[in-house]
């Protein structure tokens, strides 16, 4: 049958289960969002109020619901206000397919109104990215995007697609609509997806680096104070319980990784939390004194190791990851193997050389993980300061409390996000939404919306008054379709971390980093439609949740906190374990 290019782009959403999107209409887009007005049984468009806020909502569906997400933006500023999200989405592989419209083709180059070219822009933070210029290559390039979005490591597809494509009529069917791929070999294969890929299927690359599991088994045989580092790779291979079984296997506590944290639950006794810059204290000691550090799905960066040279030095390092490119790139390993986290855990996990090899281990690592436990509940590793006002790890385990487990927590980038990490103890995969590699203030509202709308559940957002007031208008997006979202504002009255980096490198100077914003953060709240609560010391914080958690639509509860609060533990840049700093 034939069809318009916007109707294949529906036929196309659909066939990939895509039946919830999120964007912002305009003029290069309008014969898709009218293509969407027909189908609006089918797929449900969720209007933001701004495109980065669409894009975050998009990252947050796909990081809480393991599906890709999809976001969709007009020509010029409109696609240029996704940057930032897809930026997110591809420095922490989330699968995304960002879908843009632009100016008729015989007009492109131009100037046109509107016009900008959103491919050159977008190919550093873009997994792959595509402008389809003749409407039959239009089916074959959406149902590659989304096959790339999320096969190998995830990352964000963009696809761009000029209005007069859009109008344009072709065969539509199973076979119809084909795409080559141009210049792009060098960028797939570092995501797993070169002349290798039915080989990868199984999970490990065969041949040359197939072995390297041998040498990895062999290093496992032979350390005495193994030490399991989960990275983001974990979660995004749905390999959790398979990590918990290889950990008792073969008797080592887990670390992980921000990306990493709800890959074990964090109620397990071997499970010492997040490690690095400003991980618990536990797991950064551990890591610096183990003599085997098992990496999974993680890439090392400079936040969770410090000073690299120091971060090696006295122990091996072995290395699992699907993506070839991150071997090696930040520290050196002593061994690896290269393929799917599930997989290359099934692999250890089924090996009798392995199983056979640790015999003689058990009493050694045994007396290791009870060291690993005994630092877990030292003083050290649940730090909280005495403080005048609501101190934030009161604020985050009372809501843990108060909602339980069956949540989705988002949060934005600063120090709440690391209180976070810290205090509020996750139990499942998937449960938490945040930026990680590229540390994006403004992240959370979006995220949180996208989030519970892919669940289902409520979702709490922890921010700060910096982070809040980059898309506090998302807040009118939650309360417009009655989002089931709790925001948890820590309000300090500071940008807190670059507050604390000046107290502690910057000898007190303050430069730009007290904000005395005269914002009515209640007012704001009603205005937007939502409910609004205040609180400035523990009795009000907790009867204000208490009504906040009968409330089904959004809420906001400021919480007033000491412009002096600040992160511990933590770990100078390019520092290690011994100069931590604990209070």
């Amino acid at each position: 049958m034939e069809l318009t290019g916007a109707q294949i782009i529906i036929k196309e959403l659909l066939h990939a289960g895509a039946d919830k999107v999120f964007g912002y209409p305009g003029g290069s887009v309008l014969d898709i969002y009218d293509e969407l007005y027909k189908s609006r049984g089918e797929i449900r468009h969720y209007i933001f109020a701004d495109e980065q806020g669409a894009a975050h909502a998009a990252d947050g569906y796909a990081r809480a619901t393991g599906r890709v997400g999809v976001v969709i933006a007009t020509s010029g500023p409109g696609a240029t206000n996704l940057v930032t999200g897809i930026a997110t989405a591809y420095l922490d592989s989330v699968p995304l397919v960002a879908i843009t419209g632009n100016v008729a083709t015989e007009f492109i180059g131009r100037d046109s109104f509107q016009e900008v070219n959103i491919v050159g822009v977008t190919m550093p933070v873009t997994k792959h990215n595509y402008i389809v210029n003749d409407v039959r290559d239009l089916q074959g390039t959406i149902r590659e995007a989304f096959r790339i979005a999320s096969d190998g490591r995830p990352g964000p597809v963009l696809i761009d697609i000029p209005k007069d494509v859009q109008k344009s009529v072709t065969e539509y069917g199973a076979d119809a609509g084909t795409t080559v791929l141009d210049n792009t070999e060098n960028r797939r294969e570092s995501f797993g997806l070169n002349k290798t890929e039915k080989e990868r299927a199984s999970g490990l690359i065969k041949n040359s680096e197939r072995s390297c599991l041998d040498g990895a088994i062999e290093l496992i045989k032979s350390s005495e104070k193994p030490c399991i580092y989960a990275g983001g790779g974990v979660i995004i291979d749905g390999a959790s319980r398979e990590l918990a079984a290889f950990a008792e296997l073969i008797g080592a506590p887990i670390t992980a990784s921000l990306m990493g944290l709800t890959a074990v639950p964090y109620d397990r006794s071997y499970f010492l939390g997040m490690a690095g810059m400003h991980g618990k204290y536990a797991a950064s000691k551990t890591v610096a004194e183990c003599d085997l550090l098992i990496a999974f799905g993680t890439r090392f960066s400079d936040r969770a190791t410090g000073d690299k040279k120091r971060f090696s030095d006295g122990r091996k390092i072995l290395q699992f990851d699907i993506d070839r490119a991150e071997i090696n790139k930040n520290i050196k390993t002593d061994a690896y193997a290269v393929g799917g986290i599930k997989e290359i855990l099934k692999a250890l996990l089924s090996s009798k050389e392995l199983r056979d090899g640790i015999v003689n281990r058990a009493a050694a690592r045994s007396e290791w993980r009870a060291y690993a436990k005994r630092l877990k509940s030292s003083p050290e590793n649940d730090i909280e300061r005495s403080s005048k006002r609501l101190p934030p790890k009161f604020v985050i385990e009372t809501v843990k409390a108060a909602f339980g487990g069956n949540i989705v927590v988002a949060t934005d980038v600063g120090q709440h996000q690391m209180w976070t990490a810290q205090y509020f103890g996750f139990e499942r995969p998937r449960s938490l939404v945040t930026s990680g590699g590229l540390g994006t203030m403004g992240y959370g509202m979006g995220a949180a919306i996208g989030a519970a709308i892919g669940t289902g559940l409520r979702a709490v957002l922890f921010t700060s008054d910096g982070s809040f007031h980059m898309n506090l208008n998302e807040l009118a997006t939650a309360a417009s379709y009655n989002v089931p979202l709790t925001v948890i504002l820590l309000d300090n009255n500071a940008l807190g971390m670059v507050r604390q980096w000046q107290t502690m490198f910057y000898g007190g100077r303050y430069s730009e980093t007290a904000l005395d914003r005269k914002t009515d953060y209640v007012g704001l709240a009603k205005a937007f439609g939502a409910r609004g609560f205040q609180a400035e010391d523990r009795a009000e914080f907790s009867a204000v949740l208490s009504e906040a958690v009968k409330i089904k639509t959004p809420c906001l509860i400021r919480c007033v906190i000491d412009s002096d609060e600040s992160v511990f533990p933590m770990i100078p840049p390019d520092g290690a374990i011994g100069d931590i700093i604990i209070r």
